[in-house]
């Protein structure tokens, strides 16, 4: 007969070394979503527990976990889908922990920012009206346009597990989401930090990434694209130094 309750079993980290497992007994006509059972916790079983959680509907990205061994969304899991009465939980992997489920999400958005995921444009004059866009334009670039910065495509992703100085799925994925906006100028810059040695070279297309994405941006792809472009930004300044030479 199946068991009225879930059990959670959780891995506590104190930040400082100290790792252990608690189990916790969470009834299945309480919660629907895993990060229901993680508040049911706090709020009736143990008020120390220490997770991350906003929106509650996948846009904040704040919740993300490993949730039976996989980078997830603990807001969007269903508790039921995951066919089984036992749900571990633990901290997101690639990530130094704080406390708990709790990481430290900062080195994330610092290679995040470093691709210069804004638009950057050449003129300097100052603009009386908004910078047309047509859907046909927009639609070039929807889709990488979608990452809520949850970070478990990072989590998932062998590379970054390996090498610490790897810009990550994310990352890559928004440089490219610039790079197809037609208001932009600054493809160029960002082709020169994605081509680098900490770039889409790293990359091994496990399609992890795109895998664990809870919004489909798919990653994996977006970092095909923008090596496919990086080749042809440095065959032209290859080509442009050659003639520059000769001259």
């Amino acid at each position: 007969m199946p068991s009225e309750n879930y059990v959670f079993d959780i891995e506590r980290n104190d930040g400082k070394g100290s790792i252990r497992h608690d189990r916790f007994q969470v009834p299945k006509k309480k919660i629907s979503t895993v990060l229901e059972g993680l508040t049911y916790i706090s709020e009736n079983l143990d008020g120390t527990l220490a997770f991350r959680h906003s929106c509650r509907m996948e846009i904040c990205g704040s919740c993300s976990m490993s949730i039976n061994g996989k980078p997830r969304m603990a807001c969007s899991t269903i508790a039921d889908s995951l066919n089984s009465e036992v749900i571990r939980v633990s901290p997101l992997p690639h990530y130094e922990v704080i406390k708990d489920l709790v990481v430290d999400i900062d080195p994330f958005f610092e290679k995040y920012k470093s691709v210069k995921p804004y638009i950057i444009r050449k003129d300097e004059e100052e603009h009386n009206k908004e910078l047309l866009q047509t859907p046909e334009q927009f639609k070039l670039y929807e889709q990488y346009s979608m990452c809520i910065k949850c970070g478990l495509c990072l989590a998932a992703c062998p590379i970054s597990g390996s090498d610490e100085n790897y810009i990550g799925p994310a990352a890559l994925a928004a440089a490219l989401r610039y790079n197809l906006d037609s208001r932009d100028q600054g493809s160029n810059v960002r082709l020169d930090i994605t081509g680098g040695e900490n770039g889409t070279a790293l990359c091994h297309y496990a399609g992890e990434c795109s895998e664990v994405c809870p919004k489909d941006v798919d990653p994996s792809k977006a970092i095909q694209i923008l090596r496919r472009s990086g080749i042809a930004h440095e065959l032209k300044q290859f080509f442009r130094r050659e003639k520059d030479a000769r001259r």
